[in-house]
C-alpha cells in the first residue's frame, strides 16, 4: 500500500508525495523544488522518480533543482506535451512500476494537447483535468477532447481516489451549486469543505464516487444540469451541455 503526502506550493498547488516503506519516494508535478527538499530531508528519504502529467510551469518549475540534488531520478510524463529531459516519455497503454504498484497511464487532453494522469492502486494523479465539482480549462485542446477525458475518469471504479494539483474546490462549489442550487449532497459537502478550510485542511483526495453527485461536469445528463444551461445551448446531448457549462464557469 502506498502512502500519500500533500506538499503545498504557491497559493493552491499540491505537490504529491508518493512512498511506501522504504525511504524511497516519488512526487508528483513539483512546481516547486524547495517544500519537497525540505520534506525529503526532514524524513530521510531519497527521491527515485518524478511523474509530470502536463508542461505548465507551476507542474514542472522544480524538476532541473530536484534533478541536481537527486541524478538518478527517472524523470515521467507527457510522449505528446513539450517538456526536456524526460527520462520516460509515456503515452495511453504505457505502464510505470513504481515501489510494485504497477500504474496505467491515461492519455487525458484538452487542458493541454499532451496530458496525462497515473493511475494505480486506486489512485489517480490526473493534475489539472479533473478537480473537486470542477474541470480544468481548455488551454490548448479541444471541448471534445476535454469531454473525453472527463468521461475517461468518469469510467474508472467509483472508489478512486482523484489526486488533483489544485485546492479550487471551495470555489468550484460556488459555480457548482449556481448550476444545480437544489442538490443536497452538494450542499452538505459546501458545508464539509467550509469547515475543512476554515481549519486550513485540505479537500483532496476526493472520491470519484463523490464527484459524480456534486461535480457539473459530470453530470451532463442530469435533468437539472440541462435546465440549468437551457438558455446557453438548444442542444442537449451531453457534449454540448459540457460546453456550456465549461463557458459558463469560464465566465463565472
Amino acid at each position: 500500500m502506498l502512502t500519500i503526502k500533500s506538499i503545498p506550493a504557491f497559493n493552491d498547488n499540491y505537490i504529491w508525495l508518493i512512498h511506501n516503506s522504504t525511504e524511497a519516494c516519488a512526487v508528483v508535478d513539483p512546481g516547486d523544488a524547495a517544500p519537497v527538499l525540505s520534506y525529503i530531508e526532514e524524513h530521510g528519504l531519497t527521491l527515485e522518480a518524478i511523474l509530470l502529467t502536463h508542461h505548465h510551469n507551476d507542474h514542472t518549475g522544480g524538476v532541473a533543482a530536484l534533478h541536481r540534488a537527486f541524478p538518478q531520478v527517472k524523470i515521467v510524463g507527457p510522449k505528446n506535451d513539450a517538456i526536456a529531459n524526460l527520462t520516460h516519455s509515456m503515452s495511453e497503454g504505457d505502464q510505470l512500476s513504481l515501489f510494485d504498484v504497477t500504474f496505467s497511464v491515461l492519455d487525458l487532453p484538452g487542458h493541454t494537447n499532451g496530458h496525462i494522469g497515473f493511475f494505480g492502486d486506486n489512485k489517480l494523479f490526473c493534475g489539472d483535468v479533473l478537480f473537486s465539482a470542477g474541470c480544468g480549462r481548455i488551454f490548448e485542446g479541444t471541448t471534445e477532447q476535454m469531454f473525453d477525458s472527463v468521461n475517461k475518469i468518469s469510467a474508472l471504479p467509483d472508489s478512486t481516489e482523484i489526486y488533483c494539483a489544485h485546492e479550487y474546490t471551495a470555489s468550484n462549489i460556488v459555480f457548482a451549486l449556481a448550476a444545480e442550487p437544489d442538490n443536497r449532497q452538494l450542499q452538505l459537502y459546501r458545508d464539509e469543505v467550509q469547515q475543512l478550510r476554515s481549519q486550513q485542511k485540505s479537500t483532496i483526495p476526493t472520491s470519484l464516487l463523490r464527484e459524480k453527485s456534486v461535480n457539473p461536469f459530470l453530470r451532463t445528463t442530469e435533468p437539472t444540469i440541462i435546465q440549468s444551461v437551457s438558455n446557453r445551448t438548444k442542444d442537449n446531448s451531453p457534449i454540448e451541455i459540457f460546453a456550456a457549462l465549461r463557458q459558463w464557469k469560464n465566465d463565472f
